[in-house]
């Protein structure tokens, strides 16, 4: 029921990738992906804040605790936004209206984990799978309509924000407990920020590319690059419900090891699988989005392949999360700091941006897995 809803909340999120490509042509692509990946970098205390709140709903947590842990990021996460939008909007040469437009969405995407949390970590995967369709649904849909309507890149993520609201607002209206009370001693958000150090470097390096992509390459092989990542988003997401299935037996240390292993050998099956296909559904591109992105199709393996690799080593982090062993997160700063200077002082072409992405993405989760799987705590 998780696949089912996490693959229906990740696909809607790769059709709003279709008509943008053809609507906003090459140019207005390139400046919506980079936003879009600003905008995932900024929600990374969302993914961190769902991680640790279903950790401890695991733990004997109350909801109301919990929730009002969510409160209290989603502020500081609000905040974050408005000060770094005039900032992001410079790096990524776009307006400051459409850099807030894209960034407002993370407070909504905190107060959306701290449900999805709740759901995770009582083991409630029926609602959970119902709230994550859901929100793939109202991050999309809304986003359409006006993308069809006429409206630009900026216009386009404030109605995937507001959809996304909406969504939290239900998700919240409708949760009904599970009829238990649990410890209330208050959580700090500074767990939050341990945990949320790891996801940033996590997704720091599956976008990356894509923002440096935006500001090195010419916008044209910055508009192709774009499409080529969302090979690497798919193969990257899609994986996701393994995660989400196991974490709360990663959170128990009798269950840790074997929820790893399983986790890993699921999420590398499915990564193989992925990049075949897209090494088989290449010849495609031309037909689904237009000639104009005919010359990435050679290489929309290697970005799925990066994708693959980032997905095992997303599993191998929401161990170190649920047990609390953060400090792994430093390979994959290490492997971020690699990446960010060779391809800032080595890569000018798309090819040669990709081979480097891809090379990283798939050393930095082979040193992570191997300390990961010799532990012994």
């Amino acid at each position: 029921m998780v696949t089912i809803g996490s693959m229906t909340a990740n696909i809607a999120s790769y059709l709003l990738h279709l008509p943008a490509s053809r609507v906003l042509g090459v140019d207005g692509y390139g400046e919506f992906a980079s936003l879009l990946a600003a905008q995932l970098v900024l929600a990374v205390p969302a993914l961190a804040l769902q991680s640790v709140v279903a950790r401890e709903m695991v733990r004997g947590r109350s909801r109301r605790a919990l929730r009002t842990l969510g409160y209290r990021c989603a502020a500081v996460v609000a905040v974050l936004a408005v000060l770094l939008s005039p900032v992001v909007a410079f790096a990524l040469d776009t307006s400051v209206l459409a850099t807030m437009s894209a960034l407002v969405v993370a407070p909504l995407l905190v107060l959306l984990a701290t449900e999805q949390g709740l759901l995770q970590g009582a083991g409630q995967f029926g609602r959970l799978s119902v709230v994550l369709a859901s929100a793939g649904f109202g991050k999309v849909v809304p986003a359409v309509v006006v993308l069809f309507l006429g409206g630009g890149p900026g216009v386009v993520l404030a109605a995937s924000a507001a959809g996304t609201g909406v969504v939290a607002l239900a998700a919240r209206l409708l949760d009904r407990g599970d009829g238990t009370a649990g410890s209330a001693v208050r959580i700090g958000v500074g767990t939050v920020l341990r945990a949320s150090q790891v996801q940033l470097a996590l997704i720091a390096l599956s976008s990356v590319d894509l923002m440096l992509a935006r500001i090195l390459l010419s916008s044209e092989d910055a508009g192709l690059y774009a499409l080529g990542a969302v090979a690497t988003k798919a193969a990257f997401w899609l994986p996701q419900a393994v995660g989400v299935v196991l974490y709360p037996r990663m959170a128990n240390p009798v269950q840790s090891a074997a929820a790893l292993r399983s986790a890993l050998a699921v999420v590398a099956s499915i990564g193989s699988v992925l990049v075949l296909g897209s090494a088989l559904a290449a010849g495609l591109i031309p037909i689904v989005v237009g000639e104009g992105y005919a010359a990435v199709q050679g290489y929309l393996f290697i970005f799925a392949l990066q994708g693959a690799c980032l997905a095992v080593l997303q599993s191998a982090l929401l161990w170190a999360i649920a047990g609390e062993r953060t400090v792994l997160a430093l390979v994959a700063w290490f492997g971020l700091l690699v990446e960010v200077l060779l391809l800032t002082l080595l890569a000018s072409t798309l090819v040669q941006f990709v081979v480097i992405a891809v090379s990283v993405a798939a050393a930095t989760p082979a040193v992570v897995c191997a300390v990961a799987l010799t532990d012994r705590r």
